[in-house]
């Protein structure tokens, strides 16, 4: 029995999943983070740890083994404590335990467990679709130190010597003040010829109108009644089939699993806006959890179950 299959269901759900009298798999939510060396962007994610001390049975592990292999609780535990002495056995023979997409446990030189996590997989349900990605490093310009090279170059100011040693621009300025003010005047006389032009045109438009109204003969017959057979899923265990950015490729998807004979559907959009599509909603886990095997073994390995309440 891979015990690894089962922990790893439960590490989407579930901060601690123990196996009995071996350790427990520990997960820690960590926030977006930033490589400032690679400048690469890493979304938010569970982190997995390994405790040894935690060894008591709390019946999680058993009972979804129980659940999906459809065996009574007793044999659950019995096959678990069966594998556990035999990867103490691996262990004490120096092997190095692989459980997939969870880490790697070995034991050191004191006979301490050390344990290195995978990172090929995130748990945290709320990232998923979420991959990192890099950025490049923003240059900007300088822009005040060209300023100031300019303006020593080019001095704009003038004195009160220059002014009265060149009596020009005395003239010069009563020339820019009649020229504005008569830009004024011929601008406030334009504007009022556009909102003449204007309103004789909307009264014009608003008779026509009127007239249309008054002409047009509108057939009232109510159309036929249609029946419509819908079949609404309802469930709060969905088996999730991607995530996307841009809602027409969550059309797509639909359509496509659709075709190929899935009761695919738009569930809405997470908090981070990815619009979610799922292959079929369930009421029971068990049945979620028989259909999620079977859409991993025959048609998309990355599918996930999302246990959440739909509005």
């Amino acid at each position: 029995m891979q015990l690894e299959t089962f922990i790893s269901d439960l590490l989407y759900r579930y901060e601690c999943v123990t196996i009995p009298e071996f350790g427990a798999f520990l997960t820690q939510r960590v926030s977006a983070t930033i490589d400032d060396a690679s400048n690469t962007f890493h979304a938010p994610k569970k982190v997995v740890s390994f405790n040894e001390q935690i060894q008591q049975n709390d019946g999680l592990l058993a009972h979804y083994i129980a659940d999906v292999e459809k065996i009574p609780f007793e044999v659950a535990n019995k096959k678990i404590a069966k594998r556990v002495k035999l990867l103490k056995s691996y262990l004490t023979q120096g092997e190095t335990l692989t459980f997939k997409n969870i880490g790697e446990i070995v034991f050191n030189n004191e006979g301490k467990i050390l344990f290195e996590p995978a990172y090929n997989l995130n748990y945290l349900t709320d990232s998923f679709g979420l991959s990192q990605f890099e950025a490049p490093t923003v240059t900007r310009e300088v822009y005040k130190e060209e300023a100031e090279a300019i303006e020593k170059v080019v001095p704009i100011a003038v004195t009160p010597e220059k002014r009265q040693s060149k009596p020009y621009l005395k003239y010069a300025a009563i020339a820019l003040i009649a020229l504005t003010l008569g830009g004024f005047g011929a601008s406030k006389f334009y504007v009022n010829q556009i909102e003449t032009h204007n309103q004789l045109a909307q009264e014009q438009a608003t008779q026509e109108l009127d007239t249309k109204i008054q002409q047009a003969t509108f057939n009232l017959n109510p159309f036929p009644a249609i029946t419509l057979n819908i079949i609404k899923q309802t469930g709060n265990y969905h088996i999730v089939a991607g995530a996307f950015r841009i809602e027409e490729n969550c059309e797509k998807k639909v359509k496509q699993l659709k075709s190929d004979g899935f009761s695919a559907r738009k569930i809405g959009a997470n908090k981070y806006g990815l619009h979610q599509v799922v292959y079929a909603s369930y009421e029971g886990r068990l049945d979620a959890l028989k259909a999620l095997r079977t859409i991993k073994k025959t048609h998309n390995k990355d599918a996930w179950l999302l246990v959440q309440k739909l509005d």
